[in-house]
């Protein structure tokens, strides 16, 4: 058997409120609606560029993402450019999110690459980057990587 490559298809979230996530996702991804069903038992909306899902939003939870628990630790989004991760910054200061760091910052010390550490609407650990133009900020973890969320 020869070596195998796979490709992320698309995540899957469990979310709360299926219409607060699809709103926050739409508007700080600017990912489009694929498809999408809003009522019945059966809520989750499929989220892409075009026309490639990216993201599938579920409701079929409650409370907030258990970080203790196994499972998913965060997921990382890249930027074409450290100008589009400021530009992303201003939506999510707007949704009032909850940072873990102030602004951007680099993956470690002296990286040129680095970004925003944030939560979407359920806790879950989110990071928009971009690979040159966050090294003039410090790290601000200088024992493991910024996106360890230590």
């Amino acid at each position: 058997m020869g070596h195998l490559a796979f490709e992320t298809g698309h995540i899957g979230l469990n979310v709360t409120d299926l219409e607060r996530s699809r709103k926050f996702y739409t508007e700080i991804f600017g990912f489009e609606i694929l498809r999408e069903s809003s009522t019945g038992e059966k809520q989750f909306a499929f989220l892409g560029h075009e026309g490639k899902p990216v993201l599938t939003l579920w409701k079929q939870s409650q409370g907030t993402f258990p970080r203790q628990s196994p499972g998913l630790h965060h997921l990382s989004f890249q930027a074409d450019s450290i100008e589009q991760v400021k530009e992303a910054e201003i939506r999510l200061r707007r949704w009032k999110t909850n940072f873990q760091y102030d602004g951007v910052v680099p993956h470690a010390e002296g990286a040129q690459s680095g970004g925003l550490f944030f939560e979407d609407p359920d806790g879950i650990r989110l990071e928009i980057f971009a690979a040159e133009g966050a090294g003039c900020n410090p790290a601000p973890v200088h024992d493991g990587p910024t996106c360890g969320f230590f």
